[in-house]
């Protein structure tokens, strides 16, 4: 167990989406990372799993930047899939960029993956996929929003 954990969300198997009460994720912390290529940041996400004798395990470990840019990516996304229906393919192939957003000198950019053979397909799948866990993400998104503007306020 990591000593430098200073944030604890433990019972996540409860809420874990559809695999809640089934989930083998049980906790997420916060705190130094743990995973020798992390140990140059400061702070990392954990995500804990239980083995097969019941003794908790890290399972994946991210520097809290990446958390912030897959959030980034994720909210550019359901942005995007808001209007997608515009497009007959639901992206424009002449133009799959959907943002470039400045981060931390560089670009984090957010497209369309028209490298993919089967993008016609799978990006309606994916369009599906959104609005069925609409409820799941929906309640998600309005509590980060919330929080979101409570920090606003310091």
């Amino acid at each position: 167990m990591n000593e430098k954990i200073v944030i604890a969300s433990n019972g996540y198997d409860r809420i874990d989406g559809r695999n809640a009460y089934q989930s083998d994720i049980k906790r997420l912390t916060l705190g130094e990372p743990v995973l020798e290529e992390n140990k140059k940041m400061e702070i990392a996400t954990q995500i804990w799993k239980t083995d097969k004798d019941g003794e908790l395990i890290l399972a994946e470990e991210l520097p809290i930047h990446q958390v912030f840019d897959l959030m980034i990516l994720l909210s550019k996304t359901l942005l995007y899939f808001k209007e997608a229906y515009r497009f007959p393919l639901l992206y424009d192939p002449e133009k799959p960029t959907i943002e470039r957003i400045g981060v931390q000198g560089g670009v984090l950019p957010v497209e369309v993956c028209v490298d993919n053979q089967n993008i016609n397909d799978d990006i309606k799948k994916f369009a599906q996929s959104l609005n069925d866990l609409g409820e799941l993400i929906g309640e998600r998104q309005r509590t980060l929003i919330r929080i979101l503007n409570e920090l606003e306020l310091y």
